[in-house]
Formats: C-alpha cells, sequence, structure tokens
C-alpha cells in the first residue's frame, strides 16, 4: 500500500474515531433500572415510594425539597417566616415557573394544591400532614400564607416531601397516567411493564438544569436480570440495587462507581395487633427475641444495613439504639410464649412482597421462629397492588414484612386506621407533643422516648435499616448516594468528559 495513501487513511481513521468518541462522552440520554414499577404517576394520590422515585423533583416540584444531607431547601418559593407563635407561615414564590402546559404557577396553585391534599376526601398518603392547616390565604400572586390550627415543628419539612407537589387543578384527573409538573423534566411515555420515558424541560425556570435531554426508567424486578442488565450496558445506572450478594463483584469492576449509601428505609416484621394471639405483648416480646437480626440481615442483604430496635432510622434526628431491649434469647422466648399460654406455640401466615430480600428474611424469620413453636406459613403476595389491598387496606392478616421508606415515619403507630392495628394512647400523646414542638432538642427527646415505647410493646419486629446500593456507570455524575427521602432525582445528573 502507499505510504502516503495509508497515512491519510490512518489519520482519517483516527479523525473517525475521535469524533465517534466525541459523540459517546457528549451522551445526553441516561437510562436508570428500578425494581418496583408504579401503579401510577400521581405522587398525591397514592403511596408506593415507586410513585415518588419517578416523579418527585423530576416531574413535579414542591415549596421546599429536602437535599441529600436531609436539610430542607427552597424549591418553588424562595423563602418563607414564621409567626413567634409558630401558627402563620408566609412563603415567597419563585417567578417565571410554569408547568409543562404552560399554565403560570402562583399563589392560587398553593392553595389548589394543599386545600386538595387535606380535603375530606383526600386519597393523599400523607394526609395527616395537612390536617394542622386552618387556612390558607393569598394576598397577591407570589405571597403563600399558611394559617395552622396548632404549632408543628415539622409542617416545613413534610412540605419537601412528593406527597406535598404542586399540582396544576386542570390536570388533576390526568396526572396519574399523563403527569404534568414544574419538574426539569416533562412526561413522553409510559410503556407498561417497561418503562417510563422522560424528556427535558426546554421553559425550566432554572438556567442550566437539566443537562440531560432524555431520561428513562426501566424497571426490572430480578436482581440477576438487573446485574445482566448493567453489564450489557442496557442500564447506565441502577439505584436501589436489589442483589447484594452481587454488589462486591461491581465493587471491583473500574467500569462501575458501586457506592454504599444511607437511607430510611426500615425492614419490619409487621405484626396485626388485633388477632390473636398477636394482641398479647407477651407473645410479640417472645417473637421479637427468637430472632438474630444480624443473621436476619447476613441472609437477606449479605450483610449491609444496621440492626434497629425500633421504627427508626440512624440517620433521622432523635435515633436510639434499642436492639438491646429485647435481644435474641431462645430460651427466654419460649418461657416468655409459655407463659403467655403458648407453650406448644401456633400457626401464622406471613404475607411477603416479592422482592428477593422480603422472601429471604421471611424465610429465615420461619426457621427462627420454629425454634419456639411458631410455624410460619409464607404467603408470596404481589408487590403494590395485591399487598396494598389486602394487608394495607383491608388488614386482612396475620403477619407481613416490607421496608418503610419514610423519614420520620414513627407517627404511623398513631393513626387510627393504619395496618399494625396498633392502639397505644400513652404513644400517640408522645408522638403528638414531638411533631409540635419546634425546638429540635426537645422534639428529638421526645422521639426517643416514643422509640422506646415501641421496642417494648413491639407492634412489629424490628429488624435492620436497609442500605442504599448503588451502581451506575463510572462516567454517570450528579446521582444521589443517599436517600435522605425517597426519591430518584435526576435534575442534576450528567455524563462527564
Amino acid at each position: 500500500m502507499n505510504i502516503f495513501r495509508a497515512s491519510v487513511i490512518a489519520a482519517a481513521t483516527g479523525l473517525a474515531l475521535l469524533a465517534h468518541s466525541s459523540i459517546v462522552m457528549a451522551k445526553d440520554k441516561l437510562v436508570l433500572g428500578l425494581p418496583i414499577e408504579p401503579s401510577g404517576l400521581d405522587p398525591t394520590i397514592a403511596a408506593p415510594v415507586a410513585i415518588r422515585e419517578v416523579t418527585w423533583g423530576n416531574l413535579f416540584e414542591g415549596l421546599v425539597t429536602i437535599d441529600e444531607g436531609g436539610a430542607i431547601k427552597p424549591l418553588l418559593s424562595t423563602s418563607w417566616t414564621v409567626s413567634p407563635d409558630g401558627l402563620v407561615y408566609t412563603f415567597k414564590l419563585r417567578s417565571g415557573v410554569t408547568f409543562h402546559n404552560g399554565t403560570q404557577f402562583d399563589s392560587s396553585i398553593v392553595k389548589a394544591s394543599l386545600d386538595r391534599a387535606r380535603a375530606e376526601d383526600s386519597t393523599n398518603a400523607q394526609k395527616q400532614f395537612f390536617a394542622p392547616i386552618a387556612s390558607i390565604e393569598t394576598p397577591d400572586p407570589s405571597t403563600a400564607v399558611i394559617k395552622l390550627k396548632h404549632p408543628d415543628g415539622l409542617f416545613v419539612y413534610h412540605l419537601g416531601w412528593g406527597d406535598a407537589v404542586m399540582i396544576d387543578p386542570k390536570t388533576v384527573d390526568g396526572n396519574s397516567t399523563t403527569p404534568i409538573g414544574t419538574g426539569p423534566f416533562k412526561f413522553k411515555e409510559w410503556q407498561r411493564g417497561d418503562h417510563v420515558e422522560l424528556v427535558k424541560n426546554e421553559n425550566y425556570w432554572d438556567a442550566g438544569v437539566p443537562k440531560l435531554n432524555d431520561v428513562v426508567f426501566r424497571f426490572i424486578g430480578d436482581p440477576q436480570a438487573q446485574a445482566a442488565a448493567l453489564r450489557a450496558g442496557d442500564v447506565d445506572a441502577f439505584p436501589n440495587f436489589s442483589a447484594p450478594e452481587l454488589f462486591d463483584e461491581f465493587k471491583g469492576d473500574t467500569t462501575f462507581e458501586a457506592a454504599v449509601g444511607s437511607t430510611t428505609r426500615k425492614l419490619v416484621a409487621g405484626l396485626n395487633n388485633e388477632r390473636e394471639p398477636l394482641k398479647d405483648v407477651r407473645v410479640r416480646q417472645a417473637m421479637m427475641m427468637a430472632i438474630d437480626r444480624k443473621t436476619v440481615m447476613d441472609a437477606a442483604y449479605s450483610g449491609y444495613g444496621i440492626p434497629i430496635g425500633s421504627h427508626f432510622s440512624p440517620i433521622d434526628a432523635g435515633y436510639i439504639d434499642l436492639t438491646s431491649t429485647l435481644p435474641y434469647d431462645v430460651e427466654k422466648a419460649k418461657a416468655l410464649l409459655a407463659e403467655a399460654g403458648y407453650p406448644n406455640g401456633f400457626k401464622l401466615t406471613i404475607q411477603t412482597p416479592q422482592m428477593s430480600y422480603t422472601t429471604r428474611a421471611a424465610q429465615v424469620l420461619q426457621a427462627m421462629l420454629s425454634e419456639i413453636g411458631i410455624t410460619l406459613e409464607i404467603a408470596p403476595s404481589e408487590f403494590p397492588a395485591k399487598w396494598i389491598d389486602q394487608v394495607f387496606m383491608k388488614k386482612d392478616y396475620d403477619m407481613t414484612i416490607v421496608d418503610h421508606a419514610e423519614p420520620l415515619d414513627i407517627d404511623i403507630y398513631a393513626r387510627p386506621n393504619y395496618y399494625f392495628n396498633y392502639h397505644n394512647p400513652s404513644f400517640n400523646e408522645v408522638v403528638e407533643k414531638a411533631g409540635q414542638s419546634a425546638d429540635d432538642a426537645t422534639r428529638a427527646k421526645l422521639y426517643g422516648d416514643a422509640q422506646t415505647i415501641l421496642a417494648k410493646d413491639v407492634p412489629a419486629l424490628y429488624l435492620f435499616d436497609l442500605p442504599r446500593l448503588n451502581i451506575w456507570n463510572a462516567k454517570v455524575r450528579g446521582l444521589w448516594k443517599n436517600e435522605p427521602i425517597s426519591q430518584v432525582f435526576v435534575r442534576d445528573a450528567y455524563w462527564a468528559d
């Protein structure tokens, strides 16, 4: 071959490769894997965390947001003030914000959104957050004044949850399938059983955000399939990777970033406190003492996590370690069960969502409880649809197992219709005082008291706090490692050069 021609070909090939490399490095699309497909796309009408992972901060926004460190930051409001008596909150609203359909965001939207959330017929999963509201006034388009019936030290914090997003009243009926918000991305399509696709909001109020043009959330429930999709490059990132037994393999591969983050996801085995023999606190205490939390954690999550002794996350303010309140002791558990009148044990059925870690945990619980004579039948439960209907709504169960992802959600045990069927006036009083306190130290102390009551009363078996196992392409930037609130924010995500 002519040397000159060969040199030209080599140079041209090099330029082509360089051009191709530049195209690859300038990727503007991100494909994320999620283990559970949402039942809908409106976070203001249903409970499943999967809804918020796709929508919160990406499609919908609230007056405030919670950052990766758990701090409250302005979002659709720029600032707020609180009256000395803690009853009046005045929010200054961000100007120039529009919904994806062109509707202007202003104080009338704030009033409509929060009035809807607190309405008598509201199906908002956190409706109780809005119950303290007495009225909402709109003195001008850029100001919203919210008056409370009583002080609520966590009121602004709760406005940072996905349940408190701002909604255009004209889109209420369609948001579950074709959501319209103010977020950095707009809804493009939902192919049920496969993915949700979002595209860049060219009119987003925050200049330079987002950096991506296209984001796809793919739903892959099987842990082995999650790993295969990552290795094949079919997905670029998998927050909340569901195969902890495979996680270490990715840690050793420089193609990926594999990071362990903290979460508020508490794995608990809920008990129906109105059913015999679970009504008896001694039975519940015996069951807790029959459980070796570390062994459950090893089996269910390959040793990742933090054992807990009550319904509280180690990253939340006020946490205390109560794992020693009812420590693992099979002989004492047997004696307590006999004292309660069940020397030969009894039978229970545990409704188990189909996630691999809940199934593995249920199998370990089955073996451990058999040591004290309790026969545990494992009944698989499709999550979220079947489990929400049977356990959460109808309370038709003996025992279940699920992770509670919301931060500072210990107040669920004070809700009269919650699925645990737990009723303790003393606990309710402590939680109410904690919620109304504006002093951080006082609130933390009261939350400690509430944790202690639950650790002794055992309305659920407290197992461990799950970590967030993140795996993403090593060139991906801007995704959160930690999970102070249930979300998969992609507004700041981008590909590094």
